[in-house]
């Protein structure tokens, strides 16, 4: 089994980073690069950040945003956030992200997805999946955009085994009914996308304990924890969480 990796994720907006609960009611969770600095130093294998306001207020990533943080930090960086063109995909990767995340345009136009797995290669292509419990779904998960806003009338993981056949080389699914909650990850959700897919799968939306990262992987399928909350307001620490999941007998890179 590969080690699993521990993905703080910097949702940002209006420059700085923030927190919500279900994407809404934002609080202020400090300055990008000193998060990803102290969250590189912590032990951070990899490092998410994504503009959450980027599509709904119709624009592109902030560029200087990924600069800055990429000018920071040795680890990899995945941005995702306003994302829509293979032009957009250009930019990010030369501001120094190492990888990006598309989730609304990838939805809009599939195609985007073959021809950014064709022209950076699969490694650089995380296609992010944000899924609402809908028992109308042969899954049971409506996959929905615009920052959880807008249903699409399309299945999640149907939607995920199509991203890996067009060349994404990870899935990042977002339960909404989970996001920001510290509840625990949205096990179903996540696990179903992982038996879906071979490609690596992040588990993200509601991590609160040390347990949920555990159950993530274990109950979940996730290879890579994403997690916002618990790391911005300092309630459990990266090397906390890794040294929990060695004392249960999973590999991690201390």
């Amino acid at each position: 089994m590969e080690p699993i990796k521990i993905m703080p994720c910097l949702d940002m907006k209006d420059g700085r980073v923030v927190k919500g609960v279900n994407f809404i009611n934002l609080r202020d969770a400090g300055d990008p690069v000193e998060n990803a600095r102290f969250y590189e130093q912590e032990g951070a294998d990899e490092l998410a950040m994504l503009d959450i306001a980027a599509t709904v207020e119709n624009r592109k990533t902030r560029l200087e945003w990924v600069k800055k943080v990429a000018e920071a930090i040795t680890i990899p960086l995945t941005v995702g956030g306003g994302i829509a063109t293979l032009e957009d995909i250009d930019l990010v990767l030369a501001a120094g992200a190492q990888k990006i995340s598309m989730n609304s345009a990838a939805v809009k136009n599939p195609d985007l997805v073959s021809q950014a797995a064709k022209a950076y290669g699969s490694a650089k292509i995380t296609v992010a999946i944000d899924g609402k419990r809908n028992p109308a779904m042969p899954s049971g998960f409506e996959l929905v955009v615009a920052g959880g806003t807008k249903p699409v009338g399309k299945d999640a993981v149907a939607w995920a085994k199509e991203c890996q056949e067009r060349g994404a080389g990870t899935i990042l699914p977002t339960s909404m009914d989970g996001d920001g909650t510290q509840a625990g990850y949205d096990l179903p959700f996540t696990k179903a996308i992982a038996e879906a897919v071979t490609v690596p799968v992040i588990a993200s939306g509601g991590a609160g304990t040390l347990e949920h990262f555990y159950e993530g992987v274990v109950k979940g399928g996730a290879q890579i924890l994403l997690a916002a909350s618990v790391f911005h307001f300092r309630l459990l620490s990266i090397r906390q969480v890794k040294e929990y999941l060695q004392s249960k007998g999973l590999p991690v890179l201390l």
